[in-house]
């Protein structure tokens, strides 16, 4: 697996990008099914915490709601100009929250896992040769 270290506007762009990418593919290939996107978000928010660099780890669960959030647009199913779209998007947003909230939480438990091994690798004592 690629191990790129990506910053926190990085990540947030990566997961951006990944998410619309996803929704094209869903809409392409599964007549814009929220469950496929919902579950292809969970693999996506687990590579943005994995591959964001240590110093940027708060990032990775911040950036990956907002990642489900600009992907989900294009596949809401909104009609008729703005008030449609947007009323397509937070319904959108309200009936998948559980696919929102797993994907976040992910996130956040690599993040939190990351940073422990890091801290406790600072706390061993280093043998002297």
């Amino acid at each position: 697996m690629p191990r790129p270290r990506l910053t926190g506007l990085g990540g947030g762009l990566f997961a951006c990008t990944s998410m619309v990418l996803v929704a094209g593919i869903c809409w392409l290939l599964f007549g814009s099914s929220l469950f496929v996107y919902g579950l292809l978000f969970l693999p996506v928010a687990a590579a943005t915490a994995l591959w964001v660099r240590p110093a940027d780890l708060i990032t990775a669960p911040i950036g990956v709601p907002i990642a489900f959030a600009a992907g989900v647009w294009p596949i809401s199913g909104g009609s008729g100009g703005f008030g449609g779209q947007l009323m397509g998007l937070v319904s959108a947003l309200s009936l998948h929250a559980g696919w929102l909230y797993a994907g976040t939480l992910v996130a956040a438990l690599i993040a939190v896992v990351r940073k422990a091994v890091l801290i406790g690798r600072r706390r061993l004592p280093r043998r002297v040769a």
